[in-house]
């Protein structure tokens, strides 16, 4: 890393350097106690060897963004330590949960790793952000690769396609925004299927949670995100069973009963309300922007509201238990 002829030289950070460097070290110590408890539970050697190089990928993260903050004279974040996770608990998830479980962060580690390396202006941070991006890169054709072998990878639904090319009468193809019926297009299909095979693993998530959930009330804000989940898959298979489209689902998203949980209540609601819950705003606002569907829009705009309202709820009580992390700010220039 080159931080340090960087300052010399008189080129600081950003504020979007900054932001971007300390939610991903936030995002990065979050991922190592997952991974940790992962390693020791794990059985299958082909998922092993996954779950060691995001592991080491992890750790290695970490110190290259503690170099930045050093550095810079920053403050290193707190994040998640060793009193997060209990490394020599039972097995609590399936391996092939846990190969999800890393699938889901990979993919939210795409989007959030091509934003950033898209925010920031100097040298070093844009190496680290497109370092980790090729990386993540990398880990995903071999995560779907061993998906693939094993016969557990979500397709997204196959449909016929006419092999013409056409243009949109407008009154007849927008009659679906403004009230009519048409047959979905691909574009719509892709969309509510993503979404809905992110809510069967959430789902599951939030069940595996409130059954580790020390605090009684995380327990019942978890077990809400469950049924609240529940109504985005009634709500969007709906319309894919009307057009006759079927749906693929993971028979082995399997969680088995433990007395003493693995993580600890702050680290299961970060996950929620970060892993969960940002990435299932980008995935509902992509999809809206492409839909011209009314009845579909009408769908996503309540998921939407509703999701706003449950996030909202986690988000007090992490400041309620006092775990919400202040990220840096700038010098109150007002007194």
């Amino acid at each position: 890393m080159s931080s340090e002829k960087n300052k010399e030289s008189g080129v600081g950070l950003t504020s979007t350097e900054i932001s971007n460097i300390w939610a991903t070290y936030m995002k990065s110590s979050m991922e190592l106690r997952f991974f940790e408890y992962f390693i020791e539970t794990i059985e299958n050697g082909e998922i092993r060897k996954v779950l060691e190089r995001m592991l080491n990928q992890s750790r290695k993260s970490i110190e290259d963004i503690k170099d930045i903050f050093i550095n810079e004279n920053l403050a290193i974040p707190l994040g998640f330590t060793d009193e997060d996770v209990r490394v020599n608990a039972l097995k609590m998830f399936s391996d092939t949960f846990i190969l999800f479980f890393c699938y889901d962060i990979i993919l939210l580690s795409i989007t959030t790793f091509s934003s950033a390396l898209s925010d920031c202006t100097r040298k070093d941070v844009r190496n680290y952000f497109q370092m980790s991006l090729e990386f993540t890169l990398s880990m995903q054709n071999e995560m779907i690769d061993l998906m693939l072998s094993k016969g557990v990878y979500l397709r997204p639904p196959q449909v016929a396609i006419d092999n013409v090319v056409d243009f949109v009468d407008e009154m007849k193809y927008f009659s679906g925004f403004l009230g009519g019926s048409r047959p979905v297009n691909v574009a719509e299909i892709a969309n509510l299927s993503r979404i809905i095979h992110r809510a069967q693993f959430s789902k599951m998530i939030f069940v595996a949670f409130s059954k580790a959930a020390t605090s009684r009330e995380l327990g019942l804000h978890f077990s809400k995100g469950r049924d609240e989940i529940q109504k985005v898959l009634d709500s969007l298979q709906e319309v894919l069973e009307k057009e006759n489209i079927p749906i693929s689902a993971s028979g082995d998203y399997k969680i088995f009963d433990i007395e003493v949980p693995p993580f600890s209540d702050k680290l299961m609601l970060f996950f929620v309300n970060i892993c969960l819950g940002m990435f299932c705003f980008t995935l509902i606002s992509q999809a809206m922007t492409s839909s011209f569907r009314l009845d579909i829009v009408s769908k996503f705009t309540k998921i939407m509201n509703d999701m706003k309202h449950y996030y909202g709820e986690g988000l007090k009580l992490t400041i309620k238990e006092g775990w919400l992390e202040r990220p840096p700010q700038s010098i109150n220039r007002k007194i």
